[in-house]
């Protein structure tokens, strides 16, 4: 795949950032490939995503003149030797100022280095297959040096898969030893993003902390109706016509953390809560890797408690 770069930027809004943006890339001959912005006008804040090929941007002699004719195999070699190289730290030294006078908070990241995810389950194994499936067949372009349980049921399944699975069992008396060595693990696999696939623990506000917006959790509700451990029960005692599941970004309040994607499905009096939580792992399947491939596509931006998702 072509390697490309992405800029996420959120800062208030003003007339000529598009082009002030747009227009500094131009002057580095980006070839850009998206591009995507959106308002809160009641905020006044502007949020924007640009995405850009690092190699075949404008010639880098582009005003000369040339005997090979286009479209001959000279012409296309001379075409290839002209193509830019895009300076990606020039860019952002470049950058850094025009964003500090904008107050604009941005982010620069490239391709070519992919996330590193730690995968957490307890004993539900549907989120975790799917992941698994979806990443060999490379449509979550990552890497996953580890998996994490604290239960056994999930190691056959990362042995199959060749990926180190941890099993750290968690008490209600070694909870704080268990977590600690959850986050050395993490800071030894250099990991980027967690993602909770039916990890039925609460984590701590000091490990929520250290991953700000890179831990993600799927429930099996559409939140805010029925949060805890037992949603499908309550949304079949209350007797709802439309279940769902949501995957969010985990904060230190439970299940409140900024939604990145919901789905639903419709049910009827006839359902029983079997019915209803088979129904739903269908859901949490589909909400869940879509969060994660947006966040590793870097395609979502945080703002107080809700998200930008972009196309």
């Amino acid at each position: 795949m072509q390697e490309t770069a992405v800029l996420l930027i959120d800062c208030p809004d003003r007339r000529g950032l598009i082009a002030c943006v747009s227009g500094l890339l131009y002057d580095h001959g980006a070839n850009i490939l998206h591009a995507d912005q959106h308002q809160d006008h009641d905020l006044g804040l502007f949020f924007m995503r640009v995405e850009w090929a690092l190699t075949g941007g404008k010639p880098l002699d582009e005003g000369s003149g040339g005997s090979a004719v286009a479209g001959t195999p000279e012409g296309s070699e001379q075409a290839d030797s002209n193509q830019e190289v895009f300076d990606l730290e020039k860019f952002r030294a470049d950058f850094a100022p025009i964003a500090e006078e904008l107050g604009m908070r941005w982010q620069l990241t490239s391709s070519g280095r992919k996330p590193r995810v730690a995968l957490f389950c307890s004993q539900y194994l549907h989120c975790m297959a799917d992941l698994l499936h979806r990443w060999r067949s490379e449509e979550l372009r990552c890497e996953i040096p580890l998996i994490v349980s604290n239960h056994r049921a999930v190691e056959n399944l990362a042995g199959f898969y060749g990926i180190p699975f941890i099993h750290i069992p968690v008490t209600a008396e070694t909870r704080h030893e268990a977590e600690q060595e959850q986050r050395r693990l993490l800071a030894e696999n250099q990991i980027d993003l967690v993602v909770l696939a039916r990890y039925m623990q609460i984590l701590s506000p000091e490990f929520v902390a250290e991953y700000p917006a890179r831990i993600i959790n799927v429930h099996h509700s559409f939140l805010p109706a029925f949060t805890g451990a037992r949603p499908y029960h309550a949304a079949h005692a209350r007797g709802v016509k439309l279940i769902g599941a949501t995957s969010h970004y985990v904060t230190e309040a439970l299940d409140e953390g900024p939604i990145i994607e919901q789905d639903v499905a419709r049910v009827s009096h006839r359902d029983q809560v079997e019915d209803l939580v088979a129904r739903g792992r269908d859901l949490e399947r589909i909400v869940l890797s879509r969060a994660v491939r947006w966040h590793l596509d870097r395609r979502i931006l945080c703002y107080g408690n809700k998200t930008v998702v972009f196309d």
